[in-house]
């Protein structure tokens, strides 16, 4: 019999069984991929290993009660950033606890009083609070770990009672701030996250990939897709708009071309036929027969001319900051994140989801870049979100496939059809391999291909 001490961490959802009465299987798949990708990448970086999940539930154990309990206030800043920008039905709100003591260990489980304890204080925990047992708090490092006693509890099946103790929030402070020390306002405070990212901080990038860099070089092959995207939304718009904004930009091309000479007007005519010839064949009808469809392309011209430093529909700030999370690490991330945040809520409302989809996987999140996507098709009809929902049908990672397929699925998309119909047949990289909620069986994006077909008119 192998025995080892280790701490335990529990965590679940709030409000899951009541949920899942009111959600189709496919919608509470969706909200379990999520409630994975945010939370597995963490117990990873805090030196964690899932032993198992049941439903909405981890179990998981830690060498180290100090980094377990870390593990949690991570979890829960990191839940916090990502319910800022959704409805309150769609947040995921969970209750962490930790115990620590000797378990006994078989194959991929654990047994013992010390998982029955763990078990036991997740059920008393609050939603969004990092609750620990004496026994934690006695061989945790207390000097990286704030805590506050919760009280005495007698548990279920447990001898005598359990001090419980908490991680308090934000901002943490051992001693009394000086007198003319400037605290936050109760709306500033509001905004931060409750747990200061203390730990969310240590967090390094390569630490919490969860299929970054493919994703990042599949970047520059859909920037021409999404920008012919843009055109399409463009065209949309009421005439008035694209009149107004085609008269500024084809006064900045006439100027240009009027310094730069019949050489410049060349090379432009060049770049035309390139930026033509990707427009889709219901634009260049468009193009070729009005004047408001030039304007669009003229538009789209001043964005290629300019090396991309304009963003049609309000992205420009959001979008640059967007990019500036793909190459920043630790504290500088979380930063930029933060900055990235705030410029989305700046945004119109139907671009919110659509620029929050585009933050989530700069930060490698794809299970919840595509939820991002799907609602801002389902609530807002963007354009740009439905063409980077299909784009991700041609991913590298099986499991990004599969969960685009199920999207566009549920979302009727027929412009899906054809990427659909292809990796129905053909599927993609790494078929077979494990792919899932907790990887349960294997990922087949053929056969989520297949059934998204069936949903289609």
């Amino acid at each position: 019999m192998k025995t080892a001490n280790l701490a335990i961490v529990f965590t679940d959802i709030k409000g899951f069984t009541e949920r899942t009465s009111r959600q189709t299987l496919e919608e509470n798949q969706r909200l379990l991929q999520v409630h994975e990708a945010l939370l597995a990448p963490l117990f990873k970086a805090f030196g964690g290993r899932i032993i198992k999940s049941i439903g909405d539930a981890f179990l998981v154990t830690f060498e180290s009660p100090t980094q377990a309990v870390l593990s949690g206030i991570a979890i829960q800043d990191r839940l916090w950033h990502h319910n800022r920008e959704l409805l309150e039905d769609d947040q995921i709100h969970v209750r962490v606890a930790v115990n620590v003591g000797e378990v006994r260990v078989e194959a991929n489980d654990i047994f013992g009083e010390p998982v029955n304890i763990a078990a036991r204080v997740e059920g008393i925990a609050e939603a969004d609070e990092v609750f620990f047992t004496e026994a934690v708090y006695l061989a945790m490092n207390k000097a990286e770990v704030p805590s506050q006693e919760v009280g005495a509890f007698e548990l279920k099946g447990i001898p005598g009672k359990i001090r419980v103790f908490r991680v308090p929030r934000a901002p943490y402070r051992v001693l009394a701030p000086a007198p003319d020390a400037v605290l936050p306002s109760p709306e500033e405070a509001a905004s931060l996250p409750p747990y200061g990212n203390l730990a969310l901080a240590r967090v390094t990038d390569s630490s919490m990939d969860l299929g970054a860099l493919g994703q990042r070089a599949a970047e520059g092959a859909a920037v021409v897709g999404q920008r012919a995207a843009a055109v399409g939304q463009l065209a949309a718009a009421s005439a008035v708009a694209v009149g107004q904004r085609a008269a500024v930009v084809g006064a900045a091309v006439g100027q240009r071309a009027s310094v730069l000479g019949q050489q410049a007007r060349t090379a432009t005519d060049a770049l035309w036929a390139r930026v033509y010839a990707k427009l889709p064949p219901s634009i260049t009808t468009k193009v070729s027969s009005t004047r408001a469809g030039w304007g669009v392309c003229g538009l789209l011209l001043a964005v290629v001319l300019l090396g991309g430093g304009l963003l049609v529909f309000g992205g420009g700030p959001a979008m640059r900051a967007i990019r500036d999370v793909e190459g920043a690490t630790g504290a500088e991330k979380v930063q930029k994140v933060n900055e990235a945040k705030r410029l989305i809520r700046l945004e119109e409302a139907d671009q919110r989801a659509y620029l929050s989809g585009r933050l989530e996987e700069a930060q490698g999140n794809m299970s919840a870049a595509v939820v991002h996507y799907a609602a801002a098709v389902r609530k807002d009809g963007n354009g740009r979100a439905q063409s980077r929902l299909i784009s991700l049908l041609k991913h590298e990672q099986c499991g990004v496939r599969a969960s685009a397929a199920t999207a566009v699925g549920g979302l009727h998309l027929e412009d899906a059809r054809g990427a659909l119909e292809s990796l129905a047949e053909d599927g993609g990289p790494n078929e077979g391999s494990a792919g899932g909620f907790l990887n349960l069986g294997t990922c087949d994006s053929k056969q989520a291909a297949a059934d998204a077909l069936k949903r289609l008119p």
